[in-house]
């Protein structure tokens, strides 16, 4: 699925506006503060129903007033779909998919999985475990959508967990105690042996793009990307005892302290974890090679390659590294979006094949590329 066009409403800057983009690459220029990552924003909204960037969506509301809007129409092979998201404070979201309400548009099927850089995603490899383990369980939810269940029913289970850790803290680890958590251990061992499976067979899977993307982009020092789980279990039986082992320290915290739910991934060249010793550059490169990575496992797998939306990433690219980026992008059959203050920061921008926007103050202009 493609996104053709995008029509917004009362979004951000934009009081009324509509963009196209085209079936490969799209490039948006304009000057800083015009508009660019808004209207990457409105695109994602429209076609997620929410935010890239803020989780308080009032600020997605354009100053003054009361609510937005943002249609997407997107394209398949033969077909041609409508996705709305309409949002006023204090109110339901209204979206729509084909005219029809639905609950939620990132379960539309009829929808393009999208994939977002911008500079504060760095957060992703600078960042806590938690963000880590969030990224890696959505996109075990793009590449196997009815595995989705197995994290909800491990966090029910350790929610359960955790509030009988904190009712029973204070009883110390006596045998009626522990009879009590068996059950709970018995749930969570079993959602949390599913989930490491899953993990591992997602980052299995872009390890090998992931080095060859890096490659690409000229991140030297062999960098790898790897699963580190909390546990060593590989059974059920094996993470229950583990589980049984930490009980003490867990009443003592209040809290479980061991299982997926502390999982990390580790990213590294040299063998050294860029998070700790990595460059802002190295970290910026290891990032775009984990998104194209990505985007190149999904493709594979659910043959339907994502839509990418980068935002503000030549800037700290180098002539050679752009140039790389562009011809990864290029490659195959997906659809990216771009933003740059100017044109020349692209390479290839000028190719006929390549769709031009321009913002300015709030206003998207088409350029016809010569």
């Amino acid at each position: 699925m493609r996104v053709t066009r995008v029509t917004v409403r009362d979004f951000r800057c934009y009081e009324r506006a509509e963009a196209t983009f085209g079936p490969g690459l799209t490039v948006i220029t304009g000057p800083n503060g015009a508009g660019k990552t808004n209207l990457l924003e409105a695109l994602y909204f429209g076609c997620t129903g929410r935010s890239c960037r803020t989780a308080n969506e009032r600020e997605v509301i354009r100053f003054g007033q009361g609510a937005t809007r943002v249609v997407a129409a997107v394209a398949g092979v033969g077909s041609t779909h409508e996705l709305s998201c309409g949002f006023s404070p204090g109110e339901v979201k209204r979206m729509t998919a084909d005219g029809a309400p639905v609950g939620r548009l990132i379960d539309v099927a009829q929808r393009p999985l999208i994939s977002v850089f911008d500079p504060d995603r760095l957060e992703l490899i600078k960042g806590a475990p938690s963000v880590r383990r969030a990224h890696v369980d959505q996109f075990v939810a793009a590449l196997w959508p009815a595995r989705t269940a197995t994290r909800k029913a491990y966090a029910q289970a350790l929610a359960q967990r955790n509030a009988l850790v904190a009712r029973l803290r204070r009883e110390g680890a006596s045998d009626r105690v522990r009879a009590a958590f068996e059950p709970w251990d018995l749930q969570l061992a079993r959602h949390g042996i599913e989930l490491m499976s899953d993990r591992r067979s997602a980052l299995a899977a872009v390890s090998e793009p992931f080095a060859d993307c890096c490659d690409l982009l000229g991140l030297d020092g062999e960098p790898r990307i790897a699963y580190r789980p909390r546990s060593h279990a590989s059974t059920i039986e094996q993470l229950v005892a583990e589980l049984a082992d930490r009980l003490p320290s867990d009443l003592e915290r209040g809290f479980s302290g061991h299982g997926p739910h502390r999982d990390d991934v580790s990213l590294s060249r040299t063998g050294r974890e860029l998070r700790n010793y990595g460059s802002q550059g190295q970290q910026r490169l290891a990032l775009l090679g984990w998104l194209l990575a990505e985007r190149a496992a999904l493709a594979e797998r659910r043959e339907s390659t994502p839509l990418m939306l980068l935002d503000d990433v030549m800037s700290e690219l180098d002539a050679g590294r752009r140039e790389a980026l562009i011809e990864l992008l290029r490659s195959g059959d997906g659809q990216s979006v771009i933003t740059a203050t100017d044109a020349e920061q692209v390479p290839g921008a000028g190719e006929p094949d390549v769709h031009r926007l321009e913002v300015r103050d709030g206003l998207v202009a088409e350029i016809a590329v010569r």
